[in-house]
């Protein structure tokens, strides 16, 4: 009987040896993308820089890996015969409901920031975010999601850090966002969340001696890119910092939702120049024609992507204002109608239709323009 419970317990032993070697294994997996668009366009001006056309506009290979608490992620794109880094970043699982992430990627800053460029319900991204958000930055963020509360606290350095070296690049342009969210409904056809966001940073990197690191760009494109037309354009010189927060909105009752955001940047500015202010919103309805009630997803604090099968259609306006007359900055006005179908064919691939009206004024040396746009795209991720 000793001898029974010995090789027991030795056999537990070995099992619970393995288990540990298992749950330390390194684990690589391959991820990529590809988004393939065609898209018919008409413009009363500039109508030669609106050619009707195919692109494959996102193209990307790259993996994840897992080592215990340890993860990382590097992606690649390929776009239009260029090589350009996406995400490289590594992160650490502190418990359950915390990490930190470190490396190059999407800092959260609003409800924007938790899809990526792919998984936009609108196809492209509202011109407001496009203005006001920074894409990817090198740098670090911590991340608490438990329960009703989601908070992030970022510091980084501008894009350019991933571009040029620091003799290249001069003095970094750095700050610090944070986004906060309260989500009491997080069930399946009953969400509701409210958040708020802010951010500061110092000037930014231009190629212009005279403007590096002490101005900001902040601009947006005609929503396509089988074109890539910049809409505004606001250049602000002798900045000294910027500020901005962007407040949001999401519910959901069973097959409807609704996503909205507000935007409001100030950067102060020296020798005498008037502080320039500028602002945008956008508000997203959406309903499933066919799917289940929307989900929610803690991890990324919105509404997760529909099950396999489902169609959506998404009916959508933004307003992005970069004019500020009294700063004598005329970046332009815009207004976009949109209307966008989805189809989730499957886990991996996404068919979407949309219509466009956009819209701009007020842009110092540009006509006042409007383009009508219909696009199609089908889409791969895994």
């Amino acid at each position: 009987m000793k001898r029974i419970f010995i090789m027991m317990a030795f056999g537990l032993a070995l099992v619970s040896s393995a288990k540990a070697q298992e749950e330390d294994k390194l684990v690589v997996k391959p991820s990529g993308r590809i988004l393939m668009d065609a898209g018919l366009f008409d413009a009363n001006n500039y109508n030669e820089k609106f050619n009707d056309g195919m692109a494959i506009p996102d193209m990307r290979v790259g993996f994840k890996a897992k080592y215990g608490q340890w993860s990382g992620k590097v992606d690649i794109g390929y776009a239009y015969g260029n090589v350009s880094m996406k995400d490289v970043f590594m992160e650490n699982n502190l418990g359950k409901h915390d990490l930190i992430r470190v490396g190059y990627f999407v800092h959260q800053f609003g409800l924007q920031s938790a899809t990526s460029s792919s998984f936009k319900i609108s196809m492209e991204e509202p011109q407001s975010n496009q203005a006001f958000f920074n894409s990817r930055l090198l740098g670090a963020m911590y991340v608490h999601s438990k329960d009703q509360f989601f908070g992030t606290l970022s510091f980084f350095e501008e894009t350019e850090a991933m571009k040029r070296n620091s003799n290249q690049l001069g003095n970094n342009g750095v700050g610090m966002m944070s986004r906060l969210v309260y989500r009491p409904w997080r069930e399946p056809g009953k969400i509701f969340h409210i958040g708020i966001s802010g951010a500061f940073e110092t000037p930014r990197y231009n190629s212009n001696a005279e403007l590096n690191h002490h101005s900001f760009v902040l601009s947006s494109n005609f929503p396509t890119r089988i074109a890539s037309v910049a809409a505004q354009s606001a250049t602000i010189s002798d900045a000294k910092v910027m500020y901005k927060f962007t407040p949001e909105m999401n519910v959901a009752i069973g097959r409807l939702a609704i996503e909205t955001q507000y935007y409001y940047a100030q950067v102060n500015r020296n020798n005498g120049q008037k502080n320039y202010k500028a602002s945008g919103a956008y508000g997203l309805l959406r309903g499933l024609v066919k799917g289940t009630n929307y989900k929610y997803t803690d991890s990324d604090c919105g509404i997760a992507t529909p099950d396999p099968g489902s169609m959506e259609v998404v009916l959508a306006y933004n307003y992005t204002d970069l004019s500020d007359h009294n700063a004598e900055i005329l970046g332009g006005r815009l207004s976009d109608w949109s209307a966008t179908f989805n189809y989730y064919l499957n886990k991996y691939m996404i068919w979407r239709v949309r219509c466009s009206l956009t819209k701009t004024t007020d842009r110092a040396a540009y006509l006042n323009t409007k383009l009508t746009i219909l696009e199609t795209r089908l889409q791969i991720k895994f």
